[in-house]
């Protein structure tokens, strides 16, 4: 573990990825502009329209920006060199100083990274491994392989940190409790990260997700995959360095110096140096455009909102004319192509999401009679204060909630075999969006129970009067739990079948439909500015068609008849538009320290206590 080196890119390969860049978000920003009006629309209606009976009946407990942070004496890859990494999972960050006390004075750090896209591997055999097959040598020749310094260090309790793109990170915890605790926060770190943009609601958050897949569907690239992972510069960067990818490897690899696995760390560092660079302009590119979206947001505000309804008619119309077109290749698509693998992945997809949601309704259950016990059995108010708060933390405690966790992981490779003939690559994110709906419930479900539980405890009640009391907070806690989870379950369902095969329905229509759609819509809706346009209504038209046809299937798996006509995605977390910004190490100015650091195995809480009248008895 160590800072970035000098960059290895001389003036001319520097000069070329800034055009790379520049080429990249002129051809992406008018996608944007335009899902930017499409996505108000789509608000302003939502606003408007009528609204379904609140599904929701728990507390809504933000996730977004809250987690742990934890602190580690490591070994880095200078020979006996301390160091002390520190990693701040709620806003997906690992950083390092050499010495302890240099952190806790609030001192800058060696180096640290956001830990977007990384992979934690704790075994060094599967990590070298890794290794060998990033750079093959065509020669073959590994005689002159020289060990990197990383390999001579103590080979106990490693965690790798490895990323398709940019450098790796070793650290050597010093126990194994440690390297276990250290490996979930950094995958919780990983996960947050990773779904800034996927948890958020905002229309600005959905536009750009909605412009990234509409510019990748122009360069002909129809399926999800993993490149939506992390911010918005991120997630640009990622695809630019899909592009380059090939390119950089045909041109640089065989001229690399070195064998074995000198020569894949030279190939490392040479990515990272790419991905820095490229990131660097993207977000530059994105900074300088953050005021003409905000003065665009309130201009598209202030154009729709009066004449929204007009609009509305004007779609469904074009609509109306639009499907009378593309029904009959469409219909036959989904029958022939798509409606013989949706119930089997409806099935695999419902089991995973199940098996979560019935592990976070276990681990509830059992926190909840936890506090019994000790309501019961102890006399001590500050003991009962300490179970109170450890109850409340229960969803930001990345060892608790694993058990959680790794149900959704248990049909991953089930899932991206189903998944993959559609062109869907996105299992990564899939998951991870699992992870995200059991901790959002969980933290629901114990903000609801505090809450409730602060309401009806006086300090004129015993202890037995008390446990009564709660008693009936547990049932109403559970039982809204269930349906909230139901409610959850269902949208989450609809949300990825159509991820999974909406792409591959529109990329199986080009040649057939949307090569010809009618010039004339166009024409009609111009006076409508960008928040209707043909291609937008076509693949509205196409989402709809195959939402039928997922409802009927979700019907039969679920039992559920009341299924909204269009999927709403789910009720996150406001969108923290910091929090989706790139920080890169450059442009991170200060250094984030816990309240108390802790032990190598100690992990610190970065959030309030619970309410002091709380359970007080």
């Amino acid at each position: 573990m160590g800072g970035r080196s000098s960059s290895p890119l001389d003036k001319h390969q520097q000069q070329y990825l800034r055009g790379q860049v520049d080429a990249l978000l002129r051809n992406f920003l008018p996608c944007y502009r335009k899902q930017l009006a499409a996505s108000v629309l789509r608000q302003i209606s939502h606003e408007l329209g009528p609204h379904e009976p609140a599904g929701c009946q728990l507390l809504r407990s933000k996730v977004s920006g809250r987690g742990w942070i934890r602190t580690c004496w490591v070994r880095g890859a200078g020979p006996g060199s301390g160091w002390m990494g520190v990693v701040e999972s709620g806003r997906g960050w690992c950083g390092w100083a050499r010495l302890a006390g240099e952190y806790e004075n609030g001192g800058k750090p060696l180096g640290s990274t956001t830990l977007t896209g990384y992979t934690v591997l704790t075994s060094q055999h599967k990590y070298l491994r890794l290794l060998n097959g990033l750079c093959p040598d065509p020669s073959g020749d590994h005689a002159q392989e020289e060990p990197h310094p990383l390999l001579d260090m103590p080979k106990s309790f490693p965690l790798f940190l490895q990323h398709p793109f940019r450098g790796h990170l070793c650290f050597f915890a010093v126990t194994r409790e440690a390297q276990c605790a250290w490996k979930l926060a950094l995958q919780g770190g990983i996960r947050l990260r990773g779904t800034v943009l996927q948890r958020s609601p905002a229309p600005a958050a959905r536009a750009f997700l909605d412009a990234v897949r509409q510019y990748r569907q122009l360069q002909g690239h129809f399926g999800d995959d993993d490149v939506t992972l992390g911010s918005d510069a991120e997630v640009l960067t990622a695809v630019l360095m899909q592009k380059l990818l090939p390119e950089l490897s045909a041109q640089t690899q065989p001229g690399l110096r070195g064998a074995g696995h000198a020569r894949a760390w030279a190939w490392t560092e040479l990515l990272d140096a790419v991905h820095a660079a490229v990131l660097a302009g993207v977000s530059a590119e994105l900074r300088a455009f953050q005021p003409e979206k905000n003065q665009l947001l309130a201009t598209l505000e202030r154009a729709i909102r009066p004449d929204v309804d007009q609009t509305l008619r004007l779609r469904a119309r074009v609509a109306g004319r639009l499907l009378a077109k593309v029904q009959g290749p469409l219909e036959s698509c989904l029958r022939r192509e798509v409606g013989v693998q949706l119930a089997r992945v409806t099935q695999t997809l419902q089991s995973t999401v199940g098996t979560s949601l019935a592990a976070v309704q276990t681990l509830l259950a059992h926190g909840i009679e936890k506090l019994f016990h000790h309501l019961r059995g102890s006399r001590s108010g500050a003991r009962l204060s300490r179970e109170v708060y450890s109850f409340g933390e229960t969803p930001w405690d990345p060892e608790l909630m694993q058990t959680c966790y790794r149900e959704a992981e248990r049909n991953r490779e089930c899932l991206r075999q189903l998944a993959a003939p559609f062109g869907f690559l996105g299992t990564q994110s899939l998951v991870f969006r699992v992870q995200d709906l059991a901790q959002q419930l969980m933290a629901d479900a114990t903000a609801t129970f505090l809450q409730l539980a602060d309401q009806c405890l006086t300090v004129a009640l015993d202890c037995r009067q008390a446990v009564q009391q709660l008693e009936k907070v547990r049932g109403r806690v559970l039982k809204k739990f269930e349906s909230d989870g139901r409610s959850a379950q269902r949208r989450f369902l609809r949300e990825w079948l159509v991820h999974i095969f909406l792409p591959f329905v529109l990329g199986q229509l080009e040649p057939c439909c949307k090569r010809e759609l009618p010039e004339d819509e166009g024409d009609i809706l111009a006076g409508c500015g960008q928040a209707l346009t043909v291609e937008g209504i076509y693949e509205d038209v196409v989402r709809g068609v195959l939402l039928q046809r997922i409802d009927r299937e979700l019907k039969k798996a679920l039992g559920v008849s009341d299924m909204a006509c269009t999927p709403d995605g789910f009720l996150d977390a406001p969108w923290d538009q910091e929090e989706a910004d790139e920080e890169t190490e450059a442009q991170r100015q200060g250094w984030i320290c816990p309240r108390q650091p802790g032990s190598s195995t100690e992990v610190q809480p970065v959030c309030p206590l619970p309410p002091e009248r709380t359970f007080q008895s």
